[in-house]
C-alpha cells in the first residue's frame, strides 16, 4: 500500500513544484512573461527586478508555500504505515527535492523555470523552522544592506547548513547532507551571478521603490 501512497506523493510533490507562478501572474495581470526580460528566471528576484515589489512578494510568497507543502506530503506516507523520525525527514527531503526540480524544469511552462531558492525556503521551512527563521534573518540583513538578491540568497543558503551543524547540533546525516547539497545547488544556479557580482555588474533590488521592466 505504501507503493500508492508514494507514488502519489511524487506526483504532487513535482507538480506543486511545477506551478509556473511568476509566468502565470505575468501574463495573467501584467501581459508579461517575466522570462523575456531581466535574468531571464522564471523566480520570485527576476519578477521583483520586472513587476516590481507587490508582484514579487506574491510570487515569493506563493513559491515558498510550493515547497513547503510538497515537503509535507511525506505525511502521506504515514497513512501507508509507521514510519520512525528519522524515515519521515529523509520523506520530507524526497518530496522537496523533487519540488525543486519541478520548479527548475516546470511541465506547466515548457521546462523553462527558477532557481528554486524560494521553493527550497519552504523546504528548509518545513522541515527546520529554527534554521529556516535564521536563514531568513540573514537574507533580509545583506539584502536591506547591499539590495543584491542573489548575494543575500548566497549568503542565507551558507547558513542552513552551518546553523545546522554548529548552532541545532542537528544529528540526522541526511539534514545534513541536505544542507551541503544547497551550498552546492545554489553556487551552481547562481554562476551568472556571482561572476557579475565580482564585476560589479549584478542588478540591485530596492524593496521599496517600483522598478520598470528592461529588456536585455
Amino acid at each position: 500500500m505504501i507503493s500508492i501512497y508514494l507514488v502519489i506523493a511524487v506526483l504532487l510533490a513535482y507538480l506543486f513544484g511545477s506551478i509556473p507562478t511568476a509566468v502565470w501572474l505575468g501574463q495573467a495581470f501584467y501581459g508579461v512573461d517575466v522570462r523575456e526580460y531581466g535574468s531571464g528566471n522564471a523566480g520570485a528576484t527576476n519578477t521583483f527586478r520586472v513587476l516590481g515589489p507587490r508582484a514579487g512578494s506574491i510570487v515569493m510568497f506563493v513559491d515558498i508555500f510550493k515547497g513547503w507543502t510538497a515537503t509535507n506530503l511525506a505525511y502521506l506516507i504515514e497513512l501507508g504505515q509507521n514510519t520512525s523520525d528519522v524515515q519521515f525527514v529523509n520523506f520530507q527531503l524526497a518530496f522537496g527535492v523533487i519540488a525543486v526540480i519541478g520548479h527548475l524544469f516546470p511541465v506547466f511552462a515548457g521546462f523553462r523555470g527558477g532557481k528554486g531558492v524560494a521553493t527550497l525556503f519552504g523546504m528548509i521551512l518545513a522541515i527546520h523552522t529554527p534554521a529556516a527563521l535564521l536563514c531568513v534573518s540573514v537574507f533580509i540583513v545583506i539584502l536591506l544592506t547591499t539590495h543584491y538578491v542573489s548575494l543575500s540568497s548566497l549568503a542565507a543558503g551558507f547558513t542552513f547548513p552551518f546553523s545546522l551543524a554548529f548552532i541545532f547540533k542537528t544529528t540526522i546525516p541526511s539534514v545534513l547532507l541536505y544542507g551541503i547539497a544547497i551550498c552546492t545547488l545554489l553556487l551552481i544556479t547562481h554562476q551568472k551571478n556571482i561572476e557579475r557580482l565580482l564585476k560589479g555588474h549584478e542588478s540591485k533590488i530596492y524593496l521599496f521603490k517600483k522598478k520598470t521592466k528592461e529588456k536585455e
